[in-house]
C-alpha cells in the first residue's frame, strides 16, 4: 500500500449522497447529491425519499468525483463508506455500493463512523489532527462532545444531548417562524438583522443540580419550547411577532451553550485544541463565539470551511485514508450497516 493511498469515500447517513476521492490528506474531488429539494414540502427528510435518492444519484456521483479528481476507478487503493449511525435504509445503499466497489476492484473497504469522519475531513484543510483533540460535534442529529486521542482508533464520549439535537431545535423553530426547511441556514440569515439579547430564552442544563449531573451534556428541547410558547403568546395577543429578534435570541441561547461547555470541556481534560465540526458547524455565530471564548480561554480552535461541514464523501474518504496509512486492518466485507453505531466505535 502506497504511503499516500487513494481512498474513495461514500457518505449516505441521511439525505446528501457524498463521494469524495482523497490522495493521502490531499483533497481531489468532493461530489455531493443532495436529495434536500424533495423533503422541503414535508418539513423534515423522509428516510424512503432520502435512500430512493441514494439509489438514483450514487452512479453518476462516484463518475462525477472521479472526473473530478481525474483518477479512475482502478487506480484506488481502497474504498470507505459510512457505516453507521444514520437511517438505516439510506446507510444500507452506500454500504451496499461501497462493498460492490471493494470487490469488483479487489480493493480493502473500510466502514467507518460518521461521527468520526466529521473529526477526521479537518486533516484535508488544515493538516494532521492534533493528539488529543477535542471535538464538538452539532447537527441535525447529533451533538456531542467528543475527546479524540486517536481518530482512527479511539474516540471517547464526554457529553451529548438528552433530547433534541441543535440542528433539530434550529429545524423546528425556523417551522415556528415560517422559514423554509432546513432551518439552519435561514435562521443564521435572519437572526443577523435582529437583536441576540432582546429576549432572555433558556439556557439547558447549566445551572444548579442540572449543571452537576449533565455538565458536558446538552438539551435543546425545553428552549424550543419556550421559543413556541413566547411566539404563541405574541400571537394570542394579536401582536406581531419579531421573527429576526427571536431568531437571534433563540440562536444565541444555543450557541452559547455549545461553546461555554466546549471550552470547558477542553479545561477539564487539559487539552489545547478544539475541533468544530458537523452541519451546525456552519453557522456563523457559533463559528463567532467559538473563537472568542478559545481566544479568551487559550484554545486554539480548528473549523473546517461549511461546505466540509455538512454530510460529504470528503470526511469518509479522510478517515479511511488515516486508517490505511495508521496501518489498521480493512473491515470484513460482509460489515452491516449499524443505524445506532456508537460514536466509539470508530470502524466497523
Amino acid at each position: 500500500m502506497p504511503e499516500t493511498p487513494l481512498v474513495l469515500g461514500l457518505e449516505t447517513s441521511c439525505d446528501e449522497t457524498g463521494v469524495g476521492i482523497v490522495r493521502g490528506t490531499r483533497l481531489l474531488a468532493d461530489a455531493v447529491a443532495s436529495s434536500v429539494p424533495e423533503h422541503v414540502r414535508f418539513g423534515g427528510v423522509v428516510p424512503e425519499i432520502a435512500s430512493r435518492a441514494h439509489l438514483e444519484v450514487m452512479v453518476p456521483t462516484i463518475e462525477r468525483a472521479c472526473a473530478e479528481a481525474g483518477v479512475r476507478l482502478s487506480d484506488l487503493d481502497a474504498v470507505a463508506v459510512t457505516a453507521g449511525p444514520g437511517l438505516a435504509g439510506a446507510l444500507m445503499v452506500g454500504v451496499a455500493a461501497a462493498k460492490a466497489l471493494a470487490i469488483g476492484l479487489g480493493v480493502p473497504l473500510y466502514g467507518v463512523n460518521h461521527l468520526g469522519a466529521h473529526v477526521a475531513v479537518d486533516v484535508v484543510e488544515h493538516g494532521p489532527l492534533p493528539e488529543p483533540t477535542l471535538a464538538l460535534l452539532v447537527s441535525g442529529g447529533h451533538s456531542s462532545l467528543l475527546l479524540v486521542p486517536d481518530v482512527t482508533t479511539d474516540v471517547r464520549l464526554l457529553g451529548a444531548t438528552i433530547d433534541d439535537a441543535a440542528g433539530e431545535a434550529f429545524d423546528k423553530v425556523a417551522r415556528l417562524l415560517g422559514l423554509p426547511f432546513p432551518g439552519g441556514p435561514h435562521i443564521d440569515r435572519v437572526a443577523r438583522d435582529g437583536d441576540a439579547q432582546a429576549i432572555d430564552f433558556p439556557r439547558g442544563l447549566t445551572s444548579g443540580r442540572d449543571l452537576h449531573r449533565h455538565s458536558l451534556d446538552f438539551s435543546f428541547s425545553g428552549l424550543k419550547t419556550s421559543v413556541a410558547r413566547w411566539v404563541q403568546a405574541r400571537e394570542s395577543a394579536g401582536s406581531p411577532v419579531p421573527v429576526a429578534d427571536v431568531a437571534a435570541s433563540f440562536q444565541e441561547a444555543v450557541v452559547d451553550v455549545l461553546t461555554r461547555k466546549a471550552v470547558a470541556a477542553c479545561r477539564r481534560e487539559g487539552v489545547p485544541d478544539l475541533l468544530i465540526g458537523g452541519g451546525v458547524a456552519a453557522n456563523s455565530r457559533l463559528r463567532a463565539l467559538a473563537q472568542h471564548r478559545c481566544d479568551e480561554a487559550g484554545v486554539r480552535l480548528r473549523v473546517p470551511r461549511p461546505g466540509l461541514c455538512n454530510d460529504n464523501g470528503a470526511m469518509v474518504a479522510a478517515l479511511g485514508s488515516l486508517m490505511v496509512q495508521a496501518g489498521r486492518s480493512p473491515s470484513a466485507l460482509d460489515l452491516p450497516a449499524d443505524s445506532s453505531q456508537p460514536v466509539q466505535q470508530v470502524q466497523v
